[in-house]
């Protein structure tokens, strides 16, 4: 067995906390965890902790939370643990180089792609959206840049045309959480050694907004469907049908032309409602409809009022309006 590090562990929402629970389960000790200030969510704006709190909190491991490290005062705490290194995991705060410089061996990043491809705050999602083979986990010697730092290791995971943002997130949550350990369990015993990114192969995983989830009709359905995957649980694929608001779950693409306005409904049945499309059609298959939970398309149509508002020839909003 290496040797154990002591860690200050930085993060934030689920996938820093599955890092943060192999680290609880190796013979790493975490000298103290920083994550994001509380905040208000959901309708009644009641203060949360974030995952990776709750989780320091149930060890009993000291929690941290600075707005920023501007202040002399928060970089002196985070000076006086005295940590061999800073793992940061989705924490969504940047860092200044007197923070990266302050752990004896630096600050390392667990990054959700295979750098330099998807640098950036949305990598999970964007790698479907765009339609890649592939994706997996790089872990970094953090630098001032955005996810510019010299690698250390990867690993690679597949995507299949079944993969979601959330189905995805989840299996890179996982696999993030063993390369740490095993990059930890390395550079334990040998220090850091890391290999440059070549900066003109990067590209950039902007943040999702909902405003992007509207589907445009007049796009090809393959690129549609990989949209609605993406976006898939957070922020849903949406389409406006007549005056209502539809989230649109789950869809497959239909490679066949067709003679109708892109967002016209072709026909509707227990398999789906199928779309013309600016290229081919979607047949879409799970739904939600305003004031409702998400359902199949075939349950959906067993009220007549679903059957009327998604009947042949009614018309998606080709945008949001």
């Amino acid at each position: 067995m290496s040797k154990s590090l002591n860690v200050i562990f930085a993060g934030t929402p689920d996938f820093a906390a599955s890092s943060l629970q192999a680290l609880l389960d190796s013979h790493h000790q975490i000298v103290a965890v920083y994550t994001q200030p509380d905040r208000q969510s959901g309708r009644g704006k009641k203060i949360t902790m974030s995952p990776v709190k709750e989780l320091a909190l149930e060890h009993d491991i000291p929690v941290e939370q600075p707005v920023n490290f501007k202040d002399e005062n928060a970089k002196q705490i985070l000076k006086d643990y005295n940590a061999d290194i800073m793992v940061v995991v989705a924490y969504g705060l940047l860092l200044p180089q007197v923070v990266l410089d302050t752990p004896r061996l630096g600050c390392i990043n667990v990054h959700g792609s295979l750098l330099p491809r998807w640098r950036g705050a949305a990598p999970i999602q964007r790698a479907i959206e765009a339609g890649d083979a592939e994706t997996g986990i790089t872990i970094m010697q953090m630098e001032a840049g955005l996810d510019t730092g010299p690698m250390i290791s990867k690993a690679i995971t597949p995507i299949t045309k079944q993969d979601t943002g959330a189905t995805l997130h989840d299996k890179l949550a996982l696999q993030g959480a063993e390369l740490l350990i095993s990059t930890m369990n390395t550079i334990a015993k040998d220090g850091i050694a890391a290999e440059p990114q070549d900066h003109s192969l990067a590209t950039y995983a902007h943040k999702l907004s909902k405003q992007e989830a509207f589907i445009d009709w007049s796009k090809d359905a393959i690129a549609i469907e990989r949209a609605i995957r993406a976006f898939n649980s957070w922020p849903v694929a949406q389409a406006q049908l007549g005056d209502k608001i539809i989230r649109v779950w789950q869809a497959r693409s239909v490679l066949q032309p067709s003679n109708d306005t892109a967002g016209t409904i072709i026909k509707a049945d227990k398999e789906g409602v199928l779309v013309s499309c600016g290229q081919n059609q979607l047949l879409l298959t799970e739904l939600q409809l305003p004031g409702s939970r998400k359902m199949s398309v075939k349950d959906l149509l067993n009220a007549p009022k679903n059957q009327e508002l998604l009947a042949k020839g009614s018309q998606f909003h080709l945008n949001q309006e």
